[in-house]
């Protein structure tokens, strides 16, 4: 398929209804408190007429902008470049070339969907800001897989390999039993705190409320209250994180594409479509964060070039290949993405010296006697109060601490199998990145007074994908610079001096 050289076309003219509609309900939110208090100081008749008037004025200036903004806005698809032109007072011409063209993600929120128009991004994958993406928002549905279809066509030139083109993986209700246990939940528990706080004290009734919860539990003991309240956030936490997991994960399928493209496609009420070369493919990460690991579950990400840290932020989960699900059924999904027998990130790790654990455990240590001890020598000082609140938190946190150590030691481990190099660390997230050993283009060795006293050294693998760098944290310092050197041999070696165990 292919577009004429002087063929321009415009955005959906839709757009000034979208602006319009959307300006409308942010208005009409406001407007219910602006009134509220007008009412009280000019009186009900005023308010009624005034708020209206200003939600018609400032909807007909917002839809009368963004039609100026669709009437000079035009793009256009050239044989070798993309180019967009637009601007209201200042005339802006930018142009990607069409070979630099890495991604073509589709987004549509639910007014777009219901008036079947999308939001198309268009990006080259470098951090370079807007500069190195055009966006065409909003376009028809048929015109924004159009676009993406043209941008990321490729004459055959997918990687070989025996694994099925289609759907690879489908959307599974039972992985929303992960949702719970993941470290959305408590944060969204705490937000709706924050929010019902925050609303009450909008409409002046914060105290009102606060009065109302110490009455409800006037009669019940202190530790029963706070353990109530907990609990009751806990459970709006849960029910935010499954309503989250069903918009961002409905519809859920991931696919491979003839000429050799990784296609997610998710979302309930805003849709989006994320577009992954394979080619620009370098590895996998299996992520793992505490909660879901102890259900046996991991996420799949994919660690490639081409995706811009602006896009991950814009979209949230941008690189993400799979939600989180059985650990085996992650492996089979990062074999099936890779194309490989079996998949690297279930390799046989070589473990760390047991130097490493004593760090972890004199960095556990630290990190709660320190505050402990300042506790106790406030409350010797001010109050025992102070030195109750000590005693709690050491028997409470230290005993933890140390078990997240010896978890976080449990967990390092690197390898090198086949065309990968395997890392893996984390405790509270844990982390086992498969990196392919052609992206590697530099190795930073990282040894502290510490470390060099313990006999360990941390080697970092540099790349374009991904975070940029995978690092093999306290490994034997001998052991670690031999894992770099087999890992991409001739790399490391030239600026090597080894006397002992020293780099």
């Amino acid at each position: 398929m292919s577009t004429p050289a002087d063929d321009w076309r415009r955005l959906d003219r839709r757009t000034v209804l979208v602006t319009a509609l959307v300006t409308t309900g942010v208005l009409l939110g406001a407007a219910v408190t602006v009134a509220l208090a007008l009412a009280g100081r000019f009186g009900t008749g005023r308010a009624l007429v005034w708020v209206p008037a200003a939600v018609v004025v400032l909807t007909g200036c917002s839809a009368g902008i963004d039609y100026v903004r669709w009437r000079r806005t035009r793009y256009r698809v050239g044989t070798e470049r993309v180019a967009l032109h637009t601007g209201l007072l200042l005339v802006k011409e930018r142009s990607l070339a069409r070979e630099r063209i890495r991604s073509v993600d589709l987004t549509a929120r639910p007014l777009l969907r219901l008036l079947g128009l999308v939001t198309v991004r268009i990006g080259t994958g470098e951090h370079a800001g807007s500069d190195s993406t055009l966006e065409l928002d909003p376009v028809t549905r048929a015109e924004g897989e159009r676009l993406r279809r043209l941008l990321l066509e490729r004459a055959a030139t997918g990687p070989a390999g025996s694994h099925r083109e289609g759907e690879l993986i489908a959307l599974n209700l039972r992985w929303i039993g992960y949702a719970p246990v993941s470290f959305v939940a408590p944060m969204l528990g705490g937000a709706a705190v924050g929010a019902v706080l925050q609303v009450s004290e909008w409409v002046g009734a914060q105290g009102q409320v606060i009065a109302w919860i110490r009455d409800l539990f006037r009669d019940t003991p202190l530790l029963w209250t706070v353990l109530v309240l907990v609990v009751a956030a806990a459970v709006a936490g849960v029910i935010g994180a499954l309503g989250l997991w069903v918009e961002m994960w409905w519809s859920y399928r991931l696919e491979r594409e003839p000429g050799g493209t990784l296609r997610v496609r998710r979302g309930l009420f805003t849709s989006r479509s994320v577009s992954i070369e394979e080619r620009r493919l370098r590895g996998v990460d299996l992520v793992e964060p505490l909660g879901v690991r102890l259900m046996g579950a991991a996420r799949l990400d994919a660690i490639t070039t081409g995706l811009a840290k602006d896009d991950e932020e814009q979209h949230g989960a941008h690189n993400t290949l799979l939600p989180a699900v059985p650990r085996e059924l992650a492996d089979t999904v990062a074999a099936d993405v890779l194309r490989e027998r079996s998949t690297p990130t279930g390799a046989v790790l070589t473990g760390h010296p047991r130097a490493a654990r004593r760090r972890r455990l004199g960095w556990a240590l630290w990190a709660v006697l320190v505050p402990v001890a300042v506790l106790a020598v406030l409350g010797a000082l001010l109050t025992p109060v102070l030195l109750w609140i000590a005693l709690a938190c050491a028997v409470v946190f230290l005993p933890l601490a140390v078990l997240l150590a010896l978890d976080a030691y449990r967990a390092l481990g690197h390898a090198v199998g086949g065309d990968y190099l395997v890392t893996r660390s984390g405790t509270v997230r844990r982390s086992t990145a498969a990196l392919d050993r052609a992206g590697v283009i530099g190795w930073t060795v990282r040894q502290s007074y510490f470390q060099r006293r313990s006999g360990l050294l941390s080697v970092t693998a540099t790349t374009a994908a991904g975070s940029g760098a995978y690092t093999a944290y306290d490994t034997d310092a001998s052991e670690g610079l031999d894992f770099a050197s087999a890992a991409v041999p001739g790399l490391l070696e030239p600026f090597l001096e080894r006397t002992g165990t020293t780099p």
